[in-house]
């Protein structure tokens, strides 16, 4: 006989905790991302614009694929840096933001031991998953960048502009997703 297994149902807390240690990214977070790594991937039109002498009109349609396929994947390696980040991040920041906390919330004596517990560990993870964020788009935008310019003016100088563009934007994004697949 095979016995059925009845769905785990988690509280309210559990959920929460749970959704501090998984991959997903909130949607404020998310849009950050998005319009950060939009930013960096059109960084790179100006170049090809101005310094290798790409017409921009005739080239409008590769400029936006690129930048599209460019936004997506560095979009990708941001997601991935902040969940690797983030509790590296918090167990580093942990008892800095346990005293700071305590210290705020001693003079409440209303408040229960677990309430307190439970607020000082939700700063903390806020205070990680801020820290994150913002090191893991420093991060990534700064390896996108100077990929593009050693992929753009070392590797494939030898190419049309437009295959140049196409390569170094498309590869310096695929490395930077593919390598922040690591654990590091």
């Amino acid at each position: 006989m095979s016995a059925k297994k009845e769905p785990v149902a988690f509280t309210k807390e559990e959920e929460l905790l749970l959704q501090d240690f998984s991959r997903n990214v909130s949607t404020k977070s998310s849009a950050l991302f998005y319009g950060n790594a939009f930013i960096v991937s059109a960084i790179p039109i100006w170049l090809f614009w101005r310094i290798h002498m790409m017409d921009l009109y005739s080239t409008f349609f590769l400029f936006i694929l690129i930048t599209c396929a460019s936004t997506y994947l560095v979009a990708f390696a941001y997601k991935n840096t902040k969940f690797v980040l983030k509790h590296k991040i918090a167990v580093k920041r942990e008892e800095a933001v346990t005293r700071e906390m305590t210290k705020k919330l001693a003079e409440d004596k209303k408040m229960s031991k677990k309430e307190k517990d439970e607020r000082i560990l939700w700063k903390k993870n806020e205070v990680a998953d801020y820290e994150a964020t913002t090191f893991s788009i420093f991060y990534n935008n700064a390896i996108f960048l100077a990929l593009i310019i050693v992929c753009s003016f070392y590797i494939l100088t030898t190419f049309t502009p437009a295959v140049n563009y196409t390569l170094s934007v498309l590869s310096a994004g695929g490395l930077l997703a593919l390598l922040s697949t690591g654990s590091q």
